[in-house]
């Protein structure tokens, strides 16, 4: 009996060496695998936060061309000095049609021009009003239908300063072809976006899109 008892307690032995024999070398390739994730994530991190920095400072720091000239101009709605300086731009002469794009569908062409009167002698010439495009991408496409249909080589592109990476990322998706003037138009508070949380909240939230616009 003691016989057996003890074959049995030899077999247990040989049994928790093969366990800890096995489990051993486990334990540094997870540390391993852990080391080598958190620096892949610190990279990661430290890359998206340096293109953050370098975004702000371009979008900042982006000023309007002097004297813009193209085909057409393509005003991308959000906000109404985006359309006010594309008809700006029209009456000066630099293009000779200008789209509004992405204008909501209840919003007819006088309450546009109740909004910026500049647009009202302009509407029965050199103005077109597109309905269907609900975002950027949409703004792409249609300004590629419309470029398309007209046949022009060049666009000014007008939107908001901090919209307009994201914007010329599609359109040049969309448009690859032809040459893209981007007009950014400016707020004075993304100057000390670092000290508004809204506005850095905003522009945060624009890189990201951004990068993904980008990416897909």
């Amino acid at each position: 009996m003691s016989g057996t008892i003890g074959v049995m307690a030899a077999a247990d032995d040989l049994g928790d060496g093969r366990v800890s024999a096995t489990a051993g070398p486990r334990a540094p390739l997870f540390a391993a695998g852990i080391r080598i994730g958190a620096t892949l994530f610190l990279l990661a991190f430290s890359a998206f936060v340096g293109g953050f920095l370098v975004f702000a400072d371009q979008v900042v720091n982006s000023r309007e061309p002097a004297r813009p000239h193209a085909d057409g101009i393509v005003a991308l709605t959000g906000g109404p000095q985006r359309i006010a300086d594309a008809v700006a731009l029209l009456q000066r002469g630099s293009a000779d049609r200008l789209l509004i794009s992405g204008v909501y569908e209840r919003t007819s062409a006088d309450a546009l021009a109740d909004r910026t009167p500049e647009l009202a002698s302009l509407l029965g010439c050199c103005v077109d009003i597109g309905y269907s495009a609900r975002n950027t991408k949409g703004n792409a496409r249609e300004a590629g239908e419309w470029a398309r249909q007209r046949g022009y080589d060049s666009l000014i592109v007008v939107t908001s300063a901090y919209h307009m990476p994201r914007s010329l990322a599609e359109m040049s998706r969309e448009l690859p072809r032809v040459r893209l003037v981007p007009f950014p138009v400016q707020s004075e508070r993304l100057a000390h976006w670092y000290s508004d949380p809204a506005t850095f909240r905003l522009l945060l939230v624009e890189y990201t899109k951004y990068i993904v616009a980008r990416l897909t």
